[in-house]
């Protein structure tokens, strides 16, 4: 690998030097600059070598890598044609600068109407929405997935480079925030007019120009004829020749100047994942930002049936019965005052199977576990947010956030353990309820002051049953099934005021100080049974533990302007209370620390960036933590933690490099993160055939190390744009095993591909890509294996009426066995477009080669497994479609 990652950066650093950038300034006579002028770079057959646009300071860029001599023109409507005859050599670099003589020419009743697919204003990127549809698109995150420089994950996260977006607004107004999955799931894409991507984006309005923000956000722009009108879609599909499958998608919606609703609801069982994860609008987390307080709160569960899925498209291995219903408003009540609502209904049911078997060997014990597995979860949820905005003066800003959410699970198992018949019963609920106050005053145009409070009160009681008793080996009592209930609650309350004073010189003092309470009651009972006499209460099985703790806090943030570095220094002061009260016993300690950080951005020229920052972080101990009691974390797994206060220290250096901005036609990303902890929790554990029991230990010195690196270029004699991805961690840790001595262990973990996609305006389109994985494990033996997988999409839009898609997956696993180490996927669709914008028929097809199973490989310092997976089965779907 390190060859690898030698040759890889051998060939950037190559293809970079052999660029030429050609930059340059147009203006007129007047010495005034031209904003949007088109420089064109021929060769002397005419062919179009390279082109760009000027931005609003007139100036331009652009690079290539032909040599010899050249023509570059310059048009700009009102200005007479230039041209110049240029040589480009071994130079890095050439400055070309055009002066334009204005150009008048009389017209009569001439209409010129110029459309770009890329416009750029300051930080906002404009793409106009009709010149990136194929004609296959449904939802935005189809129009998403193939706009250059953005990049959607399978589960739908979306990423401008390498950041993931903070929302998707519509018309300048958020309703989902981070949960913006739902919307670009289900939206249609016919009324989109052009989508905007805010770079440096802010999301308090009153902080933009003064905090440094890199954050990134979407939002979409509708057509005249969408807006303040109702209008939307309905379509529903059934399976042809499968039994019971179908799909119900409905949107309705209207997007006037004051008001706005979004209705939609979706109901399938085919797989589909129409919500994304739902956490991320439940509880939104945003780092380290102005009024953000308690992002990062959230009460913890000890136990979840759920099984580990194979990383597939979620249609191939979640066999779910899912209703959804979500009703969304935002009322400008008046000119101050904006009012938004949200409600979300969901219920799914969810099964799960799969077959293991897995081989322990730990020094001389060495033992074989197999599962075979199938369970089924069910869950309702109902989510609901009101977020109130005053804009008590220009300046001055009120808003209030309340949330609750309520959800129910059932989870229901049969489980055959080593030919032992095992029913597993686990009941979990949540309910959260979660109010924010924040409060802005930007009291000069540099200056702001905001306040902010919090409120959380969150509940997650569990229980949860198993039929048999297979502890005989770790309880001497006779008895035949086990039960335990656990209840966590945890109450925060926070209030912190923050202050941001950007200098003339760009340079920004920040200053935060605040209080953080928060309190975790934690209660587990585990008893033992003789049918439904409780037979014992283990002592050691059981906890009744209440941890406080309060952290008042100082944070004192400087940022140095100073021409092409900007130089970041920070000190985070924390005096924390502690509290335990554990089994009637009651303990307290009260420690000071501070976390220093230091940072440095240093803009080498438009092109090439560096990023790079330390910090020594203290992370005082949590709940789950500490508690003295075992804890049954499945069937056959107990845990416990330290019972005592524990602040553990680590070290971390990031290393950040770019060159290009995410937009151009080359872009290179490298990521480097390097984390020393001088103390960590670890595990001394006792592993046997029927239990595990584990119990946290503090263990001296742990590295970790990881490098990402991407690349894309966008090939434009062949309208495609090529991404390679590399990736590489590594990591050392410690642990105890069945009393043995600390046990070294050592991980490797390296990603590599590539993906290549085309952007043709014609009939054919294809998306194609290759990824390999490879991973290794080192204790006193070494196992390792290497995973590949290669898909093919392919696209025909054979006309205005009719379009037909086409995907396909290989997956290869290097260490399973040949008969079952490559398996096949295939999907399509053809749709039929009866009438343009109301009436759509089409047949789509999942796993038309049948693939049934799907097995894989995993190794740990302990283990090795594989595992078989039950795939939904090949079903295909008559689907209609009408738009209103």
């Amino acid at each position: 690998m390190k060859y690898f990652y030698l040759c890889l950066l051998f060939f950037i650093s190559f293809y970079i030097h052999s660029q030429t950038t050609i930059r340059g300034k147009i203006s007129c006579d007047k010495s005034e600059s031209i904003i949007s002028a088109n420089i064109i770079l021929k060769d002397f057959a005419e062919n179009t070598i390279a082109y760009t646009y000027t931005d609003e300071s007139g100036k331009y860029e652009m690079q290539t890598e032909e040599k010899g001599k050249f023509i570059l023109y310059v048009n700009s409507l009102g200005y007479e044609q230039k041209s110049m005859e240029i040589t480009i050599g071994s130079e890095n670099e050439k400055i070309v600068n055009f002066v334009l003589i204005p150009e008048f020419t009389e017209l009569e009743e001439v209409f010129i109407e110029a459309k770009r697919p890329i416009t750029t204003k300051k930080d906002t990127i404009v793409f106009d929405a009709q010149s990136f549809l194929q004609g296959n698109e449904q939802v935005v995150e189809d129009l998403l997935k193939k706009l250059p420089g953005v990049n959607v994950s399978s589960d739908g996260t979306i990423k401008i480079g390498n950041q993931e977006i903070e929302k998707v607004m519509i018309e300048g107004d958020d309703i989902f925030e981070k949960g913006y999955k739902i919307l670009t799931k289900n939206m249609p894409i016919n009324p989109l007019d052009k989508i905007e991507i805010y770079q440096n984006y802010s999301n308090n309005k009153h902080l933009k120009g003064i905090e440094n923000s890199q954050k990134v956000a979407l939002n979409l722009t509708l057509k005249e004829d969408a807006k303040r009108i109702w209008f939307g879609n309905a379509s529903g599909g059934y399976g042809v020749v499968s039994e019971n499958r179908y799909e119900v998608r409905g949107n309705l919606m209207n997007f006037g100047k004051k008001d706005k609703y979004y209705f939609l609801t979706n109901l399938n069982n085919i797989g589909v994942d129409v919500i994304g994860d739902i956490s991320h609008l439940v509880q939104p987390y945003r780092s380290d930002e102005p009024g953000s307080i308690g992002d990062n709160q959230s009460a913890n569960t000890l136990l979840d049936l759920s099984s580990d899925l194979p990383n597939l498209k979620p249609k191939r291995i979640n066999f779910n019965n899912a209703e959804m219903l979500s009703l969304n408003s935002i009322f400008t009540l008046t000119e101050k005052i904006k009012l938004k609502t949200l409600g979300f209904l969901s219920t799914d049911e969810n099964d799960f199977f799969r077959n293991s078997y897995q081989s322990f060997s730990v020094g001389n014990t060495s033992f074989e576990n197999t599962e075979d597995f199938s369970g089924k979860k069910t869950q309702i949820t109902a989510f609901g947010k009101i977020d109130l905005t005053y804009d008590i003066s220009e300046n001055k800003t009120l808003e209030y956030s309340g949330k609750f959410n309520k959800r129910k699970e059932k989870n229901r198992s049969n489980l055959l353990f080593n030919n032992d018949p095992l029913k597993e019963r686990l009941t979990s609920n949540n309910q959260l309820f979660d109010q924010k106050l924040v409060f802005t005053n930007k009291f000069k145009d540099t200056k702001a002051l905001i306040f902010s409070g919090r409120y959380i009160n969150e509940k997650t009681p569990q229980s949860y049953s198993v039929n048999q008793f297979i502890f005989n080996d770790l309880f001497p009592e006779n008895a035949n099934n086990t039960a335990q209930q656990s209840q966590n609650k945890m109450q925060f309350l926070g209030f912190e005021a923050h202050l941001l004073d950007k200098k003339k010189n760009g340079s920004l003092l920040e200053i935060k100080a605040g209080n953080q309470l928060r309190i975790d009651d934690l209660t587990t009972k585990f008893n033992l049974f003789d049918g439904n006499t409780v037979v014992s209460e283990p002592a050691n099985y059981q906890n009744n533990l209440t941890y406080t703790t309060n952290d008042l806090y100082l944070s004192a943030k400087y940022r140095f302007k100073l021409k092409k570095f900007d130089i970041e220094a920070q000190s985070d002061f924390h005096y924390l209370n502690n509290r335990i009260e554990n089994q009637g016993k009651n303990d307290t300690e009260s420690p000071f620390f501070i976390i220093p950080k230091i940072g440095l951005d240093w803009n080498i020229n438009d092109l090439n960036k560096i990023k790079t920052s330390y910090s020594y972080n203290t992370t005082n101990a949590g709940v789950l933590d500490i508690y003295s009691g075992y804890v049954q974390t499945s069937f056959r797994s107990f845990s416990k933690g330290l019972e005592d206060f524990n602040q553990l220290n680590s070290s971390n250096a990031i290393l950040n490099y770019t060159y290009g901005n995410w937009g151009d036609k080359f872009f290179a990303n490298t990521f480097v993160l390097y984390s020393k902890s001088n103390d960590f929790y670890s595990t001394n554990s006792i592993i046997a055939q029927n239990y595990s029991q584990s119990e946290k230990i503090i263990i001296k010195d742990r590295e970790f190390a990881t490098i990402s690196s991407s690349l894309d270029y966008y090939f434009n004699p062949i309208r495609s744009n090529l991404k390679i991805n590399l990736s590489g961690s590594k990591a050392n840790f410690k642990n105890v095993v069945n009393s043995s001595d600390l046990r070294e262990i050592k991980t490797l973990n390296a990603e590599y591909g590539f993906e290549l996609r085309s952007g043709f305006r014609g009939i054919f389109n294809y998306h194609m890509g290759s990824k390999w994985n490879y991973n290794q494990v080192k204790t006193t033996i070494e196992n390792s294996f290497t995973d590949n997988m290669t898909f093919l999409d392919l696209s025909f839009v054979f006309n205005d009426k009719l379009n037909f898609q086409i995907q396909t997956e290989r997956y290869f696993f290097g260490s399973l066995e040949s008969q079952n180490n490559k398996y096949y996927f295939m999907d399509l669709e053809a749709r039929y477009i009866v009438k343009e914008n109301k009436l759509t028929f089409s047949v789509s097809g999942n796993n038309l080669f049948n693939t049934e199973t799907f097995k894989n490989y995993t190794i740990s310092d302990i283990s090795i497994s594989k595992t078989e997976y039950r795939l939904q089965e090949r079903y295909v779907l008559l689907k209609v479609e009408y738009r209103f």
